[in-house]
């Protein structure tokens, strides 16, 4: 399906939820207008499809996601609006799109960007219902190995890299047919920057050796601000050199 094709789909579903439109109950305060469910599928896969297409930090994506908020016709018309007008400047060749082939490394980097979010989000369950915490760097793999399910099919966990003066290292996640290794860390009493960076940089020095492993993705989850400075520790990590490409994220 091309893009115009999914803009027509998703503005279809936009007036197929209108059409759910019931007048509230006399007296009724909040009381949703339109079907609840077909609104939240409505608006879920619409705001994926323009931050797939246009970014998260689009004109596009950021006033459906401000202005489409409950099930009431004018919410839902506002969003319907905002996809016709992504439909009438693409038709135009006004605007362009991003390529639907992305860099894993990129994909990566998107993944920690909204990591934080994804587990805020999680504390916020209907009627307090059980959910993930973050509290240490298990649940941290938990989740990231979840979300990277989104992207990649072959993602082998628990994977050992070869000795190294009769020591030997578990990496988090191997992307094999990538030859990605993603490195999960969190930030806790005890281990900040300058801990955070000694381990790295010796794990670094581990992968190199790894036969499936062209490219190291370290993601630091850092929700108490321990790293002071943040984008300096990842300068000093990040490389790329025919041995190893080091890229490290250190989020939010």
């Amino acid at each position: 399906m091309g893009i115009l094709e999914k803009v027509d789909s998703l503005i279809d579903k936009g007036k197929g939820v209108l059409a759910s439109h019931r007048p509230p109950p006399p007296n009724v305060i909040g009381f949703p207008t339109c079907d609840s469910g077909l609104f939240a599928t409505w608006k879920t896969q619409s705001l994926a499809f323009l931050e797939k297409q246009f970014s998260s930090t689009s004109p596009y994506y950021l006033e459906f996601q401000d202005k489409v908020k409950k099930a009431y016709k004018g919410s839902i018309n506002t969003g319907i609006g905002v996809l016709e007008a992504v439909k009438e400047e693409i038709e135009s060749g006004e605007i362009s799109t991003v390529s639907d082939t992305k860099n894993p490394i990129q994909i990566i980097e998107n993944l920690c960007d909204r990591f934080h979010l994804v587990a805020r989000q999680l504390r916020e369950r209907y009627s307090e219902r059980e959910t993930i915490d973050i509290q240490d760097e298990y649940d941290v793999q938990d989740l990231f190995h979840a979300l990277l399910h989104l992207e990649f099919e072959d993602i082998r966990s628990e994977e050992w890299v070869p000795s190294n003066a009769g020591k030997s290292t578990r990496v988090d996640f191997l992307l094999k047919p990538e030859r990605i290794v993603v490195e999960i860390k969190k930030t806790r009493k005890g281990l900040g920057a300058k801990e955070v960076g000694s381990q790295l940089i010796e794990d670094i020095h581990r992968y190199i050796s790894h036969p499936d492993c062209d490219a190291l993705v370290c993601f630091v989850y850092d929700p108490d601000g321990r790293v002071a400075n943040p984008r300096g520790l990842e300068s000093d990590l990040n490389k790329d050199t025919d041995e190893l490409v080091v890229q490290t994220y250190i989020r939010p």
